[in-house]
């Protein structure tokens, strides 16, 4: 998982915690934080995501030097 990944998650669990915290205590703040719980969990997503789809193209791309084949026309 990319670093940007995991300080995003880490962000997302520390805001999930802030929101019940301010929940529990009364305060209408938590809607704050649970905006930023969304915000940071698409975040984590998109870069997990990104990370598993550049990682399978590399890897195709390097079975695809190994077997020779170029994959443009002969002449």
């Amino acid at each position: 998982m990319p670093r940007i990944a995991l300080y995003s998650l880490m962000v997302c669990v520390l805001a999930l915690a802030a929101a019940v915290v301010s929940f529990v205590q009364g305060s209408w703040l938590g809607i704050v934080w649970v905006l930023m719980f969304g915000v940071s969990s698409n975040m984590t997503w998109f870069y997990w995501r990104k990370a598993q789809i550049d990682r399978q193209r590399a890897e195709a791309a390097a079975r695809q030097s190994q077997s020779g084949c170029a994959g443009g026309p002969r002449a």
